[in-house]
Order: C-alpha cells, then sequence, then structure tokens
C-alpha cells in the first residue's frame, strides 16, 4: 500500500490547484456552520480503486470531515451501489469533492480496465503489468490501482532496474550485444534485474548468452512468441508488449510468455462515473 506522506503530498497539490484562494462559490453562498451528508454513489459497474486519495482530500480540507468507506481498494460494485459516505462542513465537503472525485474515478477507471485484462487471460499463467505510461505525478495511485485491479507492477522508474531497450541497443550498434550487456551487468550491484528488449528472432540468443534476467519480445507475431518461448526455454522470464488490447491479450498469453505488459492500463483507461450526491433539505 501507498505511504500515508506521498499520498498526502499528491492530494495537497491537486486541492492548490483546484482552490488556490478558497472555494468563492462556497464561502458566498454556504452558511459558515451548514453541514451535508453525501454518498459515494456508482453510476456503472467497475473496481474501486483510490480511496485513499478520496479521503485524504476531505480529511486535507478539514479534517472534522468524517469519511466512511462501504466498499474496500479492489472491490467489484455495480451501478446504485454506495462506495462511501461522507459528513461534515458543507462548505468543505464541497470544496473537496471535484479533486476527491476525480482521484476515485480516475483511479477506478484504472482498475477496472486492469480486471478485464486480467479476465481474458484467466486459466494461464501470464500475469498481466503495468509500463511507465502513466499520468505524470499520478504514478503511484495509477499503479495501486493496477493491483486493485489484479494486476502486477513492472518497475517504478529507470531507477529500479536495467532495461535495455530497442534505442540503448541502436546507440550501442557495431559491438556485440552480448559482450556490452555482460559489462553492463559489471557495472550495477548483483541485485539489479536486467530486462532487454528484442524485436527478432535472431537477437533471442546473443541477448541470453549474457545471462539477462527477462526478455522482452516486443511486437512479435503469436507464431513468433511461441517460437520465441521454445527458444527461452526457461532460461529467463518471458515478456511480450506491443500490439496488446483486449482483443489480443488472450492469443498472446496463450502463447506460454510469463508476463505481458500493457500500456493502455493507465494511458487508455476511461474515468469510471462516480457521483456525490448530497440530498436536497
Amino acid at each position: 500500500m501507498l505511504a500515508p506522506l506521498a499520498i498526502d503530498r499528491i492530494v495537497r497539490v491537486a486541492l492548490e490547484e483546484d482552490a488556490p484562494w478558497g472555494d468563492i462559490t462556497g464561502e458566498a453562498l454556504i452558511p459558515e456552520n451548514a453541514t451535508a451528508t453525501a454518498d459515494l454513489v456508482a453510476r456503472e459497474d467497475g473496481v474501486f480503486s483510490g480511496a485513499a486519495p478520496f479521503a485524504a482530500a476531505f480529511r486535507i480540507t478539514d479534517p472534522a470531515i468524517d469519511v466512511d468507506l462501504s466498499a474496500a481498494e479492489g472491490a467489484r460494485f455495480a451501478a446504485g451501489d454506495r462506495l462511501a459516505r461522507v459528513s461534515g462542513s458543507a462548505r468543505a465537503v464541497l470544496c473537496a469533492e471535484r479533486v476527491a472525485l476525480n482521484f476515485a474515478q480516475r483511479m477506478s477507471g484504472v482498475a477496472t480496465l486492469t480486471s478485464r485484462y486480467v479476465d481474458a487471460v484467466s486459466g494461464t499463467h501470464a500475469r498481466i503489468v503495468d509500463t511507465r505510461k502513466t499520468t505524470p505525478g499520478l504514478r503511484a495511485l495509477e499503479r495501486q490501482a493496477v493491483r486493485a485491479g489484479g494486476g502486477h507492477n513492472h518497475r517504478f522508474s529507470l531507477s529500479d532496474a536495467v532495461m535495455a531497450k530497442d534505442n540503448h541497443l541502436a546507440v550501442v550498434a557495431g559491438r556485440s550485444i552480448t559482450q556490452a550487456l555482460r559489462e553492463a551487468r559489471e557495472r550495477v550491484p548483483h541485485t539489479t534485474h536486467i530486462e532487454v528488449e528484442v524485436d527478432r528472432i535472431d537477437q533471442i540468443e546473443p541477448v541470453l548468452a549474457a545471462d539477462i534476467d527477462t526478455i522482452m519480445l516486443d511486437n512479435f507475431s503469436l507464431d513468433d512468441l511461441r517460437e520465441g518461448v521454445r527458444r527461452v526455454a526457461g532460461r529467463a522470464v518471458v515478456e511480450a508488449s506491443g500490439g496488446v488490447s483486449l482483443d489480443t491479450v488472450a492469443g498472446i498469453a496463450a502463447t506460454g510468455v510469463d508476463v505481458i505488459s500493457v500500456g493502455a492500463l493507465t494511458h487508455s483507461a476511461r474515468s469510471i462515473d462516480l457521483g456525490l450526491d448530497i440530498a436536497w433539505g
């Protein structure tokens, strides 16, 4: 789970963006002592995520606001379900409403889309994982949403693992790929994971000769994926990437790959329709 300080840092930036000098509508229209109770209600089916930033938006705005979560992180919900209840100062509830909803809607969208990919590969041993194609500043929350949807996380940042992609290999062209990768292994701590992307079958053996940990087969056809898995023969984790959609992911998983990375989990997820409903007095 995410550290509370990390969540608060992200949420504070969003609140400052949304109400840099306060909520002038609430201050002009709502009596200072007015209170309100609002329900977070699903307008469509989905998987819930974003509970922590949703609650933090209200708590940071006014610590006296009570947020009662009815749905746990990763819970599936149906249209009409109540996911949370918020009670407290009407001004504060309305001031935090949009930011809280933005987080819950966005993260639930990521979790919901991820769950569809996970369901599509059910019965295989393939893991669905995210990529670094995330919303700037929201990577930690979106990765949590992927986990809430049943997926797994790839490396968090460039600092976490060696991942040699096509442009890296293009720079070292003219040298032995095997030797370049062996030298990279010598330069990093022994605990560092090394992954290499290839886009042709004939690149597999020179890469595996360097004793790398994961080989990514990028934009391979299904036949080439099967052949790639056969050639790797358990000597490294096999990841498939490129051309992955809900229509293609089951076929990719059936080739025997270990991991399927899907940028769409975060860069193409649609926000789920959730509403914060305050009853009229």
